[in-house]
């Protein structure tokens, strides 16, 4: 009896898996705030690059598509193989960028939270409409 609960246990919890950010609802206000993080080298209300290139639009828009941005070879090259934006890819790359990608120029580390995650998502998805 205690295996059969056990294997029934072990099933669901292998079914469960880890809430992804698009999971969990998001919160452009909180986006906003943790965006911040970010601003230092994006803007995103402004089609301008800084160190960064903008990302006004950046949901479901190619990558590395900003004309007059310098990519690095790893981002061009996932882009060539046809990476879009979308809110999925968007919170991989958010988690560990140099995983995603590896040889982006981007330094940030990521974001361990998968609501921050979630929260920036809302925060740019509120910014395109």
């Amino acid at each position: 009896m205690y295996g059969r609960l056990l294997a029934a246990f072990i099933m669901i919890l292998g079914t469960a898996g880890v809430a992804s950010a698009q999971d969990i609802k998001g919160d452009a206000d909180a986006g906003a705030k943790v965006f911040k993080k970010c601003s230092a080298c994006h803007k995103a209300d402004e089609a301008k690059n800084t160190i960064g290139p903008h990302l006004v639009g950046i949901i479901g828009r190619p990558a590395a598509s900003i004309e007059d941005f310098k990519y690095s070879k790893a981002m061009t090259e996932k882009a060539d193989a046809g990476l879009i934006w979308t809110e999925a890819e968007l919170a991989d790359y958010l988690r560990k960028p140099s995983a995603k990608i590896k040889g982006t120029k981007m330094s940030f580390p990521g974001l361990k939270k998968e609501k921050d995650i979630a929260n920036i998502l809302a925060y740019l998805a509120s910014l395109q409409n």
